[in-house]
């Protein structure tokens, strides 16, 4: 079941992905804002994936990953580590082929993710916040439950979910100049950079990653892998490595990678709450802040952004004041 047996997506795989998830997600809206286009002399079109099934677009590709595997191969259930939104993800397809999921999360993770993960039906185990630990845990799960993992974003089946977004996003609005998203894992990104290849004529694909935790940006341009070693950003579904699957693909179809300030993602997710009266968590604003910011230039283009997602602990918003 090692994902590394199967090819990169090609179109039709993509599609066929499409086709796959359509009954279980949202055909997310496209938001535009004449406010935003006056100031930065752009088209902009905004890909909701905060308004998707849990908050955010690994819907896509857990329910794609799980939908993929054989009844007998969900007997035992699924698995994985991570802090927040794969977690959710996975519990909530697992639920709807009514399979177990168990996942790893490490002990500092956001009580609002971990009450969403038990609201899915995850079965959690916590363990010390460090990968290694995760990596630990959750091979003991593995051997003790039979459980198929399903990486968060090293995998096939994960990428052509994730690319459903942007193929949406260039079927209903055409093509595009340049199209931004986050990178931490590379999964979203990667699955975008495909979309663009095989369904848009002569767009961009730029990915934009936090300054502290820059790992994706250092690997891209030296053009080898550079890990993340314990980055410290507000935009806490960045912190991780690219994979072995999804680098080449980025080395491949990404146009540039680019970074921005802690300061430029709280002003850009605030900016974005305040405008667009939408909720965006901080690694959602990410690509925006690098426009704040002069980092990409989108005057006189047509320019997409993929808004990953909305889950934040409405406790611990980054510009309130804390006194207690």
């Amino acid at each position: 079941m090692n994902s590394a047996q199967f090819p990169v997506p090609d179109g039709a795989a993509i599609k066929l992905a499409h086709q796959r998830i359509r009954p279980f997600i949202n055909r997310t809206t496209v938001l535009t804002s004449q406010t935003i286009n006056r100031m930065y002399n752009t088209e902009f079109f905004l890909k909701c994936e905060n308004f998707q099934k849990v908050g955010a677009f690994k819907a896509r590709g857990a329910i794609n990953a799980v939908l993929s595997l054989e009844k007998q191969h969900l007997v035992n259930g699924v698995a994985t580590h991570s802090s927040g939104n794969h977690a959710q993800a996975l519990s909530y397809s697992a639920s709807l082929v009514r399979t177990k999921a168990y996942i790893v999360m490490p002990s500092n993770s956001s009580k609002v993710k971990v009450e969403a993960v038990k609201g899915y039906g995850g079965i959690i185990t916590f363990c010390e916040p460090t990968l290694e630990s995760r990596e630990t845990m959750l091979n003991k799960i593995l051997k003790e439950t039979g459980a198929i993992e399903i990486h968060p974003y090293n995998d096939v089946r994960i990428i052509a979910g994730q690319a459903t977004a942007a193929l949406e996003l260039i079927e209903d609005f055409g093509n595009f100049d340049l199209i931004l998203a986050p990178v931490g894992g590379g999964g979203l990104l990667s699955g975008t950079a495909l979309s663009v290849h095989y369904f848009s004529s002569g767009g961009k694909v730029i990915a934009v990653e936090p300054e502290q935790a820059n790992d994706a940006f250092l690997s891209f341009t030296q053009k080898q892998f550079v890990p993340s070693v314990n980055p410290v950003t507000i935009a806490d579904g960045l912190r991780t490595s690219l994979g072995s699957v999804t680098f080449p693909i980025i080395l491949d179809h990404v146009n540039n990678i680019v970074t921005v300030s802690e300061a430029g993602i709280v002003k850009a997710m605030r900016f974005l709450w305040e405008r667009l009266k939408i909720i965006v968590e901080p690694s959602s604003a990410v690509p925006f802040a690098a426009i704040m910011e002069g980092k990409v230039n989108v005057s006189g283009k047509r320019t997409g952004i993929i808004i990953s997602g909305g889950n934040v602990d409405l406790d611990e918003l980054p510009w309130i004041m804390r006194h207690d």
